[in-house]
């Protein structure tokens, strides 16, 4: 694997507890039906949550973001935001983790009673799957930072299938990704329907830009948290922050590239379509984002306190 997600495997992971439904399996025990929805069309919603200290980060807004999914798919959810935090944190808690762990937090609409794609012949509530794995992304990644790829797979308008739901139906960012990797690249960079910059496959893309920073309006990109924190923070450091279009030639000619994700938090974009950006080592503008970032992570975790105080 290669990109922001690059981690080493850990062997601690063969024995972690899988939460179905409330119950807790072996990894290698962890299964779900041939009739969920999830499996059949790809129905689902989910969120990716880092856990640092003990502490679920920004958990509330990734809830707010699930079940803000869940309402526009009209999933029928027999648990709330509470309780989806209760099952995060035992679960946590019956697999003794509490640092460097990665959570898959997946809810499909539920199990068919045959394999259509009418919500109506979905027989139970929604499937919730929670899968905590030991997870670090490689300290070289985040020192050398990832190539990107500008593929001709686009992201695509709100009436045909919304960017800014995070559902289980990722065909277009796996092409994507397929297409960045057989050029040689780390990640893909999408375009939007106009021609201009809209994201990457799996994670939010920046640029410095004449000592601004900038990334793209928001339209056609999912609504991330930790993009939304770098905003925060470059408004707080008091460096011009823009959500804006604009074109790859902007991209070629920045002094400084990003991306953002749960997993990574800030990492380097060194090239893009085989083009260096800047001059490949000085990076002030991301190296202050990055230790502001750290910053709001502790504060984070200072107010929301440990699972074992819990």
């Amino acid at each position: 694997m290669k990109g922001s997600h690059d981690h080493a495997g850990d062997p601690r992971n063969e024995h972690i507890l899988i939460d179905i439904n409330g119950t807790l399996y072996p990894r290698h025990e962890a299964k779900v039906s041939v009739f969920d929805s999830g499996f059949i069309l790809g129905d689902g919603v989910w969120e990716g949550l880092r856990v640092e200290a003990g502490v679920v980060l920004f958990l509330e807004r990734h809830l707010e973001r699930l079940f803000e999914g869940m309402k526009t798919l009209g999933f029928l959810p027999d648990f709330t935001p509470a309780d989806l935090s209760a099952r995060l944190y035992a679960l946590l808690a019956a697999n003794g983790m509490d640092h460097g762990v990665h959570i898959r937090l997946m809810v499909s609409r539920g199990l068919k009673s045959t394999p259509y794609q009418d919500p109506r012949v979905t027989i139970t509530p929604p499937t919730v799957v929670i899968i905590p794995e030991y997870k670090l992304p490689k300290p070289e990644t985040l020192a050398q930072g990832v190539s990107l790829y500008t593929v001709y797979t686009r992201r695509g308008y709100p009436d045909v299938q919304d960017p800014v739901l995070n559902t289980h139906s990722k065909l277009n960012c796996v092409v994507a990704c397929m297409q960045a990797a057989r050029a040689g690249a780390d990640e893909a960079l999408m375009l939007d329907p106009h021609g201009f910059v809209a994201t990457c496959n799996s994670t939010h893309f920046f640029i410095v830009r004449r000592g601004e920073i900038w990334t793209s309006s928001g339209n056609y990109c999912l609504d991330g948290i930790t993009r939304g924190k770098v905003l925060e923070l470059g408004r707080a450091l008091e460096i011009p922050v823009r959500e804006k279009s604009f074109s790859l030639h902007d991209v070629y000619n920045a002094e400084e590239a990003f991306v953002t994700g749960t997993f990574a938090g800030l990492v380097p974009v060194r090239e893009v379509d085989q083009r260096p950006i800047g001059d490949g080592h000085a990076r002030p503008v991301i190296a202050r984002l990055q230790g502001a970032y750290r910053e709001a992570v502790a504060h984070y975790i200072r107010n929301r306190g440990s699972i074992h105080a819990r």
